[in-house]
C-alpha cells in the first residue's frame, strides 16, 4: 500500500512542480499528446518543438487524431498567465468513430449517452413515435473497434393504432440579436398549434409539434442549428425560420432535403428568387412592398430628390436596388447612397455634408439606435429633414437603453420625432373572424395573456406575431389539403422523409394555392411565394406612432387620414431651395451713365455742326475736316453703345436679347473703326510723307490727295465690317446666363439665392474676341509708334495730327473765340512752330520749306497782279476815248492815292531777287478797301504784307 501511494505521488509531483516553475518564467510546459493522436504547434518547426520546453502565455495548441478517430474533450488549449493550460482538468482523448447513420431513426427518436459524436462507449436508446412499433433492439453500443454491437432498428407503422400521429415542424426563432422577433412570434405560433391540434376538421389523424431553437438572427449560429435539425430525430416535415439572413441560408439548403420552408419574419427581396429558393414561402411580405408606398409618398409631397442609408446586408441591399429602380421610373433621383457595416458615424456625416433632406433608412433595430445617436450629434433632424424607417421595430425602440450608444433617451426622442414608417399591415384592421374563428382584437388579447403581462413595446416581434400565427395556420391547411391526394397515391404524411419528393410536391401545390382570412388579413401567396398585403403608414408624433394612411399597391390606392404633423409649416423641401435671381444693372447707374453718354453725343453733334459750318475756314480745311467728321461720328456711335450695353432682361424679353447683343457689337466695332481709324490715318500719312529722306519723295510729299486718307479709313472700316459679318454668320451672338456663388438670405429661411447674370456670348467667344482684340490692339500699338515718330513734324496739310482726336475742336474753337479768325499768319505759324518744335535743325528745315512755298505763292500773285494792271489800263484807255468829257468825274471817282498800297510792301524778303513787276500797283481786289474786309480791320492772312513776312522766318 505504501508503495502504491509513493508511485501516485511520484506521478503527481511533476504536475505540482511545473506550474510553480512556469509561473515564474511566464509560460507553460509542453504537455504530452493523447494516445493515437498528436499536437499541432502553431508557428513552430519540428526542430523548435524538440528543443523548446516552455511555451509563452496565450500560446494555443491543437489536438489531432490519427485515422478514423475524433477528439473527445477540449480540442484546443491555451496557455494561461498562471502557467497552466485551459481546461486542464478535462482529458482529451482520441476515440474511434462509429457510423452516424445509427444516430437517426425515421418516425422515431434516438437518445445518445453521453451526448456528442458517436464514439467508443456511446450508447444509443431508440423509441418510436405514436402509431409506430419498434422492430429490433432498442439499445446499441459503440465498441472499441468503432462498430455498433447491434443492427439499426426501424419503426413500422402500427395499423391498429387509433391515436394521432405527430408531424414535426423545425423552427428557428430569434430570441435575441438584431431582431429578437421570436419573443412574441414563438408564443404566437405555439398558440396557433394548440388551436389546430384541437380542431377535428383539420388534420384529424395528426398532431403538429414544434421543435424550435434560438437562431439569434445570426446566419452562423443558424448553420449549426440547421445541422442539428436535419441530423437529429425526429424528421421535420417543414422548416420555419425567421430573419432574412437566416431564411436565406435555410431556404438555400432545404432544397437538398426536399423540405418546404415557410417563413414568418423574412422580408428580403432576394428570397423572391424562385430558381434559387424553389420551396420557399413567407407570410411576411417582401420588403420591396414598402417601396411602392414610399414612391407614392414622395410623389404626394412633391419630392424628386432623396437619400438612402443602409446596413450592409443582403435584405437591405436588395430592397434598395428595387427602390432605386422604382424611383428612376418615377423620375425621382437618389442623390446620396450611403452604407455601413457596424458604425454609421461616417455615413451620417456624409449625408449631412451632401445636404440630404429626405432620407430612407434601412437597418435593423439595434443599428437604428446607433444611426439616430449620430443623427442627433450631426443635427440631421428637425423641420428640414424627414426620415423613412422600417415599421417593424418595437414601438419604444428609441427609448431602450443601449450600451453601444452614448446618447440619452431624451436625445434619441428628440432626434426621431416626426419620422415616417412604412409597415406591412400585419393585423387585420377589420373586425372579422377568420379561419381560426378569432378576430384580430381577440388574437391580441390571447397573445397578451400568453406573454404573461409583458410590455408589447418591449417585446420583440410583437407586430409580426400575427404573421407567425397565420404561418402555422397556412401550413396546417396545406397539410390537410394534401391528405386526400397522398392517400389516392398510397402515401401518407407520416411517410415523409428527406428523399421523398412526391410528398414535398403536394405540400408545395397546397401552399401555393392557399387563400384564407387570417388575423393579419387575407393570406395569399404570389408566384414567388411572397405574401401580398396592404401597407400601413405611420408617423411618430409626440413620442408615439400615429396611423396616417394605408396604401394598396395592387390597386394603387392611397387612403389618407390627413393627420400628418410637421415640425415646420409643412413637409420640408427635398433640398435647399435655390431661388434663381437675375441681377440687373442698377437703373440709377444706367440713367446716370446714359445722361453722360447723351451729353457726349450732344457734344459730338455740336462739334460736327461746328466743323461743317466752318468748313471754308483755312485752319479747319487744313485739318482734313472729313476725317474729323468721321471721328465725331465714330465717337458718337461708341457713346451710343452705352444704351444697348445697359439694356438687359429688365427692359427686353429674352427672345429680343440677341438683337441687343448685335447692336452692342456693331456700334462698338464700327464706332472704334471710324473714330480711331480717322486719327490713325492722319498719323499714318504724316509719317509716310514727312519721315522719308529721299529727295524724290520729298517732292512728292507736297501733294497729299484727300481721297487716299478716306480710302485708308474705308479699308480699316471694311476689315472691321467683314470680320463682324463673318462672326455673326458663322457663330452669332446669343444670350448666356452665368451663375455665381450661391448666397444665403439674411432671414432664417431654408433657401439660397442663386445670382444669375445675362450676357452676350457665342460658342467660340474667346476665339472671336482674340481676333478682334488682336487686330485692334495692333492698330493701337502701331498708332502709338507712329505718333511718337511724328511728334516733331509740323505741316499745314494735316495741322492736327498731333492733337489726335477731339483736341482739334478745342484748338479751333480757342483760336476763333479768344483771338479771332483773323490772327496773322506769321503768329499762327510762329505759335505752331514754337509750341511744337524745340529742335533748331528741324525748325530750320521747316522754315526753309515754308519760304519756298511762300516764294512760289508770291510769284503767282505778282503775275496775277501784272495781268490785272494791264487789263485795268486797257479798260481805262477805252473809257477815256468814249467819254472824254466825263474824264474829270471818273478821275474824281477813282480811289484816292492814299488808298493805294505801298509798292514797297510787295518787295520780297532780304536776300531774295526783286520781282520783274515791282513798279506795278496792286489791283483793287487786293487793297485794304476790298469789299471783303473794312479798311480799319486787320489785314487778311492771304495778304502778303512786307511787315509780316519776315516774322515767318524767325
Amino acid at each position: 500500500m505504501a508503495r502504491l501511494l509513493f508511485l501516485i505521488l511520484l506521478c503527481a509531483l511533476p504536475s505540482l512542480v511545473v506550474p510553480i516553475h512556469n509561473s515564474s518564467t511566464g509560460g507553460c510546459a509542453i504537455i504530452r499528446p493523447p494516445r493515437d493522436g498528436g499536437i499541432r504547434y502553431r508557428g513552430l518547426t519540428q526542430e523548435q518543438i524538440r528543443s523548446v520546453q516552455i511555451l509563452p502565455v496565450d500560446y494555443e495548441i491543437e489536438y489531432i487524431c490519427r485515422g478514423n478517430r475524433v477528439i473527445v474533450g477540449p480540442k484546443v488549449r491555451k496557455c494561461l498567465p498562471n502557467g497552466t493550460w485551459t481546461d486542464i482538468a478535462q482529458n482529451s482523448t482520441c476515440l474511434l468513430l462509429c457510423a452516424r447513420v445509427w444516430t437517426s431513426l425515421e418516425n422515431g427518436r434516438v437518445m445518445a449517452k453521453p451526448p456528442g459524436p458517436p464514439v467508443e462507449g456511446t450508447v444509443l436508446h431508440y423509441s418510436c413515435h405514436a402509431g409506430f412499433i419498434l422492430e429490433g433492439r432498442n439499445i446499441s453500443h459503440c465498441t472499441k473497434l468503432g462498430k455498433w454491437d447491434a443492427p439499426k432498428p426501424t419503426c413500422l407503422y402500427d395499423r391498429n393504432y387509433t391515436g394521432k400521429k405527430k408531424l414535426y415542424i423545425g423552427a428557428l426563432f430569434p430570441m435575441s440579436g438584431g431582431w429578437p422577433g421570436g419573443q412574441a412570434c414563438m408564443p404566437s405560433a405555439q398558440m396557433a398549434l394548440d388551436l389546430v391540434n384541437n380542431r377535428s376538421d383539420i388534420l384529424p389523424d395528426y398532431e403538429l409539434e414544434l421543435i424550435h431553437y434560438d437562431s439569434m438572427c445570426d446566419p452562423g449560429e443558424a448553420t449549426k442549428l440547421l445541422y442539428d435539425l436535419l441530423y437529429t430525430e425526429p424528421i421535420k416535415i417543414v422548416l420555419m425560420p425567421g430573419c432574412s439572413g437566416v431564411s436565406t441560408l435555410v431556404a438555400e439548403a432545404a432544397r437538398m432535403w426536399n423540405l418546404i420552408v415557410l417563413s414568418y419574419g423574412s422580408s428580403s427581396p432576394a428570397l423572391s428568387n424562385r430558381q434559387r429558393f424553389p420551396t420557399f414561402f413567407r407570410t411576411h411580405p417582401s420588403a420591396t412592398l414598402h417601396n411602392p408606398t414610399r414612391v407614392r409618398l414622395f410623389q404626394k409631397w412633391k419630392w424628386t430628390r432623396i437619400a438612402t442609408i443602409q446596413q450592409t446586408t443582403e435584405v437591405f441591399t436588395s430592397t434598395l436596388d428595387d427602390l432605386e429602380q422604382r424611383t428612376k421610373e418615377a423620375g425621382i433621383e437618389i442623390s446620396v447612397r450611403q452604407s455601413f457595416l457596424t458604425d454609421p458615424a461616417v455615413a451620417v456625416k456624409n449625408l449631412k455634408r451632401q445636404d440630404a433632406r429626405i432620407i430612407v433608412g434601412l437597418f435593423y433595430e439595434t443599428e437604428a439606435r446607433k444611426v439616430f445617436c449620430e443623427v442627433f450629434k450631426e443635427k440631421l433632424y428637425g423641420k428640414k429633414y424627414v426620415w423613412f424607417l422600417i415599421g417593424w421595430y418595437a414601438d419604444n425602440w428609441f427609448k431602450i437603453k443601449d450600451p453601444a450608444i452614448n446618447c440619452t433617451v431624451e436625445n434619441m426622442t428628440e432626434a426621431v420625432e416626426g419620422h415616417v414608417t412604412t409597415e406591412i399591415v400585419m393585423l387585420n384592421p377589420e373586425t372579422v373572424r377568420g379561419v381560426s374563428n378569432m378576430t384580430s382584437q381577440e388574437f391580441i388579447s390571447a397573445l397578451m395573456s400568453r406573454l404573461g403581462g409583458m410590455n408589447p413595446e418591449e417585446t420583440g416581434g410583437f407586430q409580426e406575431a400575427p404573421l407567425a400565427y397565420d404561418a402555422v395556420w397556412a401550413l396546417a391547411l396545406a397539410l390537410n389539403k394534401t391528405v386526400a391526394p397522398l392517400k389516392a397515391k398510397g402515401r401518407r404524411l407520416e411517410d415523409f422523409n428527406y428523399n421523398n419528393h412526391d410528398i414535398t410536391a403536394e405540400i408545395y401545390r397546397a401552399l401555393n394555392t392557399s387563400s384564407f382570412e387570417g388575423v393579419s388579413g387575407q393570406v395569399v401567396f404570389d408566384a414567388q411565394g411572397s405574401r401580398m398585403a396592404m401597407t400601413l403608414i405611420e408617423q411618430l408624433q409626440g413620442g408615439s406612432y400615429k396611423k396616417i394612411g394605408y396604401y394598396d399597391s395592387s390597386q394603387k390606392n392611397l387612403s389618407w387620414f390627413g393627420n400628418d404633423v410637421w415640425i415646420g409649416a409643412g413637409p420640408p423641401a427635398d433640398r435647399t431651395v435655390v431661388i434663381e435671381e437675375y441681377r440687373f444693372l442698377s437703373q440709377k447707374l444706367f440713367a446716370a451713365v446714359s445722361v453722360f453718354a447723351g451729353l457726349g453725343i450732344l457734344f459730338g453733334i455740336v462739334c460736327l455742326t461746328f466743323n461743317i459750318y466752318n468748313g471754308n475756314v483755312r485752319y479747319i480745311q487744313n485739318s482734313q475736316p472729313y476725317l474729323n467728321n468721321m471721328t465725331a461720328v465714330g465717337c458718337m456711335m461708341a457713346l451710343a453703345a452705352v444704351f444697348p450695353l445697359g439694356i438687359d432682361g429688365h427692359h427686353v424679353h429674352r427672345s429680343q436679347f440677341p438683337v441687343v447683343c448685335q447692336f452692342r457689337l456693331w456700334l462698338l466695332g464700327l464706332g472704334f473703326s471710324l473714330a480711331y481709324g480717322s486719327m490713325f490715318t492722319k498719323i499714318w500719312w504724316v509719317h509716310t510723307l514727312f519721315t522719308k529722306k529721299d529727295e524724290k519723295k520729298e517732292k512728292k510729299k507736297q501733294h497729299l490727295e484727300p481721297w487716299k486718307l478716306y480710302a485708308t479709313v474705308g479699308v480699316l472700316l471694311a476689315i472691321d465690317f467683314l470680320s463682324l459679318m463673318i462672326w455673326q454668320i458663322v457663330d452669332p451672338l446669343h444670350i448666356t446666363v452665368e451663375k455665381f456663388t450661391k448666397e444665403a438670405p439674411k432671414e432664417d429661411l431654408d433657401v439660397l439665392i442663386q445670382p444669375l447674370l445675362e450676357h452676350c456670348s457665342s460658342e467660340k467667344m474667346n476665339t472671336w474676341l482674340g481676333v478682334v482684340y488682336g487686330y485692334k490692339g495692333l492698330l493701337l500699338l502701331l498708332g502709338i509708334f507712329l505718333a511718337y515718330e511724328t511728334k516733331s513734324v509740323s505741316t499745314e496739310k494735316i495741322n492736327d495730327h498731333r492733337a489726335v482726336g477731339m483736341a482739334i475742336y478745342n484748338v479751333a474753337m480757342r483760336r476763333l473765340i479768344t483771338r479771332g479768325e483773323w490772327q496773322s499768319e506769321q503768329q499762327d505759324t510762329l505759335k505752331t512752330g514754337s509750341s511744337t518744335n524745340n529742335n533748331d535743325e528741324e525748325k530750320s528745315r521747316q522754315l526753309e520749306r515754308e519760304n519756298r512755298e511762300l516764294q512760289k505763292i508770291i510769284q503767282e500773285k505778282e503775275e496775277r497782279v501784272s495781268a490785272l494792271r494791264n487789263q485795268l489800263a486797257e479798260r481805262q484807255a477805252l473809257r477815256n476815248r468814249r467819254r472824254p468829257s466825263t474824264g474829270q468825274n471818273q478821275n474824281h471817282n477813282a480811289p484816292p492815292p492814299s488808298s493805294q498800297p505801298d509798292p514797297k510792301s510787295l518787295l520780297p524778303p532780304p536776300g531774295y531777287p526783286n520781282p520783274t513787276t515791282d513798279n506795278h500797283s496792286l489791283p483793287p481786289s487786293f487793297s485794304n478797301s476790298s469789299n471783303l474786309y473794312p479798311a480799319d480791320s486787320k489785314m487778311s492772312r492771304n495778304h502778303c504784307h512786307n511787315s509780316q513776312i519776315p516774322l515767318l522766318y524767325k
